[in-house]
């Protein structure tokens, strides 16, 4: 059994990208951490102690990971949590790993844009002989449904303005 960890920060390090000679995607970055708390006595927020986590993303995850984020935005990481000693001469520490499965942008610091992949399956365009051109009609639009059109900068303002919250 593994535990599952969700946790906000700051993206510390650049995401750091490779593909294995076996064709594994990894990407990885330095998470920091801190809890702050309104202290009443002297009426302002204290920042706690910085806690630092090492999140892995693996294959699709990793590839928009390695393409979405940069270092210092704000994110969201809920993943599963190990926890590993280590020593190295006469240091040691206290290592703690996130293999990530869902990351995103922490929205209340700031607005994202979402782009969603189609991820064609070779295998099976193999088989029937079309190759691996990208998904059919019918693939990228199961059922006949119709895609709506992307309203503009002024109707999503409109949109945003006649919102009751």
């Amino acid at each position: 059994m593994s535990d599952t960890i969700t946790l906000t920060g700051l993206v510390a390090t650049n995401p750091r990208h490779i593909v294995t000679s076996e064709g594994l995607t990894i990407t990885s970055f330095r998470l920091a951490s801190n809890q702050r708390r309104f202290d009443r006595s002297q009426n302002a927020w204290i920042d706690g102690d910085t806690n630092w986590y090492t999140v892995t993303a693996f294959r699709q995850l990793g590839t928009h990971v390695a393409t979405s984020l940069e270092k210092g935005q704000r994110v969201l990481v809920t993943g599963r949590v190990r926890i590993r000693d280590w020593e190295s001469g006469e240091k040691a520490g206290t290592t703690i790993e996130i293999d990530a499965e869902a990351i995103g942008h922490d929205l209340t610091w700031g607005r994202a844009t979402f782009t969603r992949s189609v991820i064609a399956k070779n295998s099976a365009r193999e088989d029937d002989g079309q190759g691996s051109e990208g998904p059919t009609e019918e693939e990228a639009n199961p059922e006949g449904a119709v895609e709506p059109e992307e309203p503009g900068d002024a109707q999503k303002e409109e949109a945003l303005a006649s919102t009751p919250f």
